[in-house]
């Protein structure tokens, strides 16, 4: 509470987090409860996602210099997973015949199946040919007995391909991989699908999480159209 009144502004979330992260460190130290102090909540601040245009989306693909960033953006895009989810796809997890990928113990620590588009089946193969990957689809370049490698694409690896190839494309937003995902949910909601297979696909555990994206997704039938619009179509005709 003297954080709120003693500073002038209302502390940010990352500093007033930091703050309690001391405090408790503290009271751990001195091996009293978290309940001895009554720390006051920050209330959250709500933000929409940030998604890319299918435009945009091209842009990188067709930007992306390596194949293996064309297919990183692909999957990321494509079947809308989470960095973690792209880094841990094997081999054995892709079912060609059926055009499906299976998620293997993702959040929450469940399974989920979502479908492959072909296009990217073909540029997967097309992959697989070229690097030859043992077990992970995306294998790391670290030292196979340095501390902490396991065979994958690092997470600053897969962060920095989307950055670079966004930033390739001619992309002014601030592009990273979990835009990607967001632009995957928001898109199959303005293409009609149902929102409770998105939540499937999405592995989400509440309805809540993936209802934040009805309020990006554009749905023309459904929104009001600008009167900015009708200016131009009324007095362009007119000639005014």
């Amino acid at each position: 509470m003297y954080l709120l009144q003693q500073r002038s502004n209302t502390p940010s979330q990352t500093y007033f987090k930091h703050t309690v992260y001391g405090l408790r460190f503290l009271l751990k130290a001195e091996g009293l409860p978290y309940e001895h102090l009554h720390l006051p909540a920050i209330p959250k601040q709500h933000k929409l996602p940030v998604i890319l245009s299918r435009q945009e989306l091209w842009a990188m693909l067709t930007h992306a210099q390596l194949l293996k960033h064309k297919i990183l953006i692909g999957l990321l895009y494509g079947c809308g997973l989470r960095c973690m989810e792209v880094r841990n796809i094997q081999l054995q997890h892709m079912d060609f015949d059926r055009n499906l990928l299976r998620i293997v113990q993702s959040k929450g620590n469940k399974d989920r199946y979502v479908p492959l588009s072909v296009h990217l089946i073909r540029g997967i193969k097309k992959y697989i040919e070229a690097a030859q990957p043992k077990q992970f689809l995306f294998e790391g370049n670290g030292n196979p007995q340095g501390k902490g490698f396991d065979g994958r694409y690092s997470q600053r690896g897969v962060q920095w391909a989307v950055k670079t190839v966004a930033r390739q494309a001619g992309i002014i937003k601030e592009v990273h991989t979990h835009m990607l995902r967001h632009s995957y949910a928001t898109h199959l909601l303005e293409d009609g699908v149902n929102i409770i297979a998105v939540q499937k696909l999405l592995g989400h555990a509440n309805i809540e999480s993936t209802m934040e994206y009805l309020h990006i997704c554009s749905q023309p039938d459904h929104l009001p159209q600008s009167p900015l619009d009708k200016v131009f179509a009324l007095c362009s005709r007119s000639g005014k």
